[in-house]
């Protein structure tokens, strides 16, 4: 082989290592942005989790199984599985099963600081007048708030520890463990709820079994979720 082949050979063979390389740094920068909630969703189901807000055999998402009332609503976009509420004040809640014990897990993103809206759980009955805020726990979301009215606390009568919420514009996650009195909430990992339940504030009595709701409250923010789980432990 003449000294002009060597070296095209021993180029080429540089070139297809850099390619190698390249492709292998683009395919790990690639894993590397991959959105953590990919695997998450996969740990949640493999541990026994629902998901409620349903995908369709194309992947596409459903609002099938849920129902509003009240003022405004919320948007769906079946795409991507955000939904965003509109107007108020009004309750998207899941008809399809009411939950005694449970592991609910979402997660939600406020367009601004002030955006309010809320989680319910064991709402008692199918709800046909405001009387339901009586009588079932509000997990908030209000990062303006402080005390028993910031994000994470139990609304009106149990106060989050900190404020865990990364902010607006920011995907949080939260995760509500109810088991017979005992709720417990977790905002981004961090438990910032751990109390027997008791009738305080605005709730006069509240229900050993319920449906689970999602609160669209201002005229003109919007509050969006996503990835909505849950897991019965009865």
């Amino acid at each position: 082989m003449n000294a002009r082949r060597i070296v095209q050979v021993v180029a080429f063979g540089l070139a297809a290592v850099v390619a190698g390389g390249a492709s292998s740094g683009a395919l790990a920068e690639r894993e590397h942005h991959r959105p953590a909630v990919l695997s998450s969703t996969q740990n949640l189901e493999a541990e026994g989790f629902e998901r409620i807000l349903r995908q369709r055999r194309n992947g596409t998402f459903s609002k099938a199984g849920w129902n509003h009332y009240g003022p405004g609503y919320f948007e769906l976009d079946e795409q991507t599985g955000i939904l965003s509420s509109s107007g108020g004040m009004g309750l998207f809640w899941y008809a399809i099963e009411e939950f005694g014990d449970f592991v609910l897990d979402l997660e939600f993103k406020t367009e601004v600081e002030s955006a309010n809206s809320g989680v319910f759980v064991r709402l008692p009955g199918v709800p046909s007048s405001d009387d339901y805020i009586y009588h079932a726990w509000e997990v908030q979301i209000y990062d303006a708030g402080d005390s028993i009215h910031q994000t994470g606390a139990v609304y009106d009568a149990e106060a989050s520890t900190r404020m865990a919420s990364k902010g607006a514009g920011e995907w949080n996650r939260m995760r509500i463990t109810f088991v017979g009195d005992h709720i417990t909430v977790e905002i981004n990992g961090e438990k910032v709820v751990d109390w027997d339940a008791q009738p305080r504030g605005k709730v006069e009595d509240f229900a050993a079994r319920g449906y689970i709701g999602l609160q669209n409250h201002d005229r003109d923010t919007r509050t969006m979720f996503r990835n909505i789980f849950v897991k019965s432990l009865d």
